[in-house]
């Protein structure tokens, strides 16, 4: 069989050999081949006339938004594992997990220091999306949802609205405007997001995230749910509007149950730290468990902050980990898509 190949063009790329642990994903490609590029870009696009944002611009730091602002920049690295939900039975299940994590640190070289709330209750969080009846917004990349926290069974703090554009091109997410027309603070984030080949064990694939969040008691309107207010919060859902009067809803009548349990923090050295956790989405009501995952997350000021033998280590890592727990995984599937996929439905998404 022929290795799988993915380039990542711009900010992860890779040639990786299944099975293979000498692998590495970097973050750039050299200076001037990215220069040479780019210009051929450029020239072509002149010669098309086409009009859209090519890499020269993204690159270059040339490229703004409508209003003259630089487009935001990729400072995460996520890399999920989607998992089988049939194991997570019990909060001893999540703790297993933890230890093959843990397991294959070692293995790898990278450092692992433990959460003292992994050996406590996990976390409840409820989680709902919004979308119209056509679910438009899931097929034209955006996601909306809310997220709740609860302790000891009671809510607490300001609900989090969260607005995203995911897509596999990183060119796209970049020139997509998440800023939302409110007046308060909110939180940008712009991840690249490693998840597992969908048909095989021992690669993986990247989806661009591109998101927003912010308190829901910063949104005044009175009807949140009506596209008229969506739009003026969201200028980038105008798009997908149809009319004023639409509303968006449930996504198939669903409220989601996130139980999440941090196992600990991977260290991949020179201060490369990222936080890794493992949960369970199941329903509210039926409890019907819908995935699992495991997550750990990098931050970075700047991708030449990320040196290549942390990237060789983290890759060497991730695949390693799919590899261990392969009876474990469920291949080619979201969080996400799996509420979208609750009633049988298959909509259109760019995951």
């Amino acid at each position: 069989m022929q290795s799988p190949r993915i380039s990542i063009y711009c900010v992860l790329t890779t040639a990786i050999q299944v099975g293979g642990l000498g692998n590495s994903w970097r973050f750039l490609l050299a200076k001037d081949k990215k220069n040479k590029e780019h210009k051929n870009h450029k020239d072509k696009d002149k010669k098309k006339g086409n009009g859209k944002l090519r890499a020269p611009e993204l690159m270059t730091g040339e490229a703004t938004y409508a209003d003259g602002v630089p487009l935001d920049n990729i400072t995460y690295l996520e890399a999920k594992l989607i998992l089988k939900p049939d194991r997570f039975t019990s909060v001893e299940a999540f703790r297993d997990f933890g230890k093959l994590v843990q397991k294959v640190a070692r293995k790898t070289g990278v450092g692992f220091i433990a959460d003292p709330n992994s050996q406590r209750r996990p976390e409840i969080r409820e989680i709902i999306f919004g979308d119209t009846p056509d679910f438009r917004l899931y097929n034209n990349a955006f996601i909306l949802r809310r997220r709740i926290s609860y302790v000891d069974g009671f809510p607490v703090g300001d609900p989090e609205i969260v607005f995203k554009f995911r897509h596999p091109d990183e060119e796209q997410a970049a020139a997509l405007d998440v800023r939302p027309n409110i007046a308060g603070k909110y939180r940008i984030k712009f991840k690249a997001e490693a998840l597992p080949l969908k048909d095989q064990v021992g690669g993986y694939r990247i989806l661009y995230s591109h998101n927003v969040q912010f308190g829901l008691s910063q949104m005044h309107d009175a009807d949140k749910t009506s596209m008229a207010t969506l739009v003026r919060v969201f200028p980038a859902l105008a798009a997908v509007k149809k009319s004023d009067g639409e509303h968006i809803a449930l996504v198939n009548e669903g409220i989601v149950e996130e139980i999440l349990l941090p196992l600990g923090q991977l260290d991949f050295g020179k201060g490369l730290v990222g936080k890794c956790d493992i949960s369970l989405w199941r329903t509210r009501g039926e409890h019907k468990s819908l995935v699992g995952e495991f997550a750990f997350q990098v931050q970075f000021p700047r991708r030449e902050d990320f040196a290549q033998k942390q990237k060789k280590l983290a890759a060497q890592f991730y695949i390693s980990l799919q590899q261990e727990v392969e009876d474990w995984l469920a291949l080619g599937v979201t969080k996400t898509g799996m509420v979208y996929r609750l009633k049988g439905n298959t909509p259109q998404s760019h995951e």
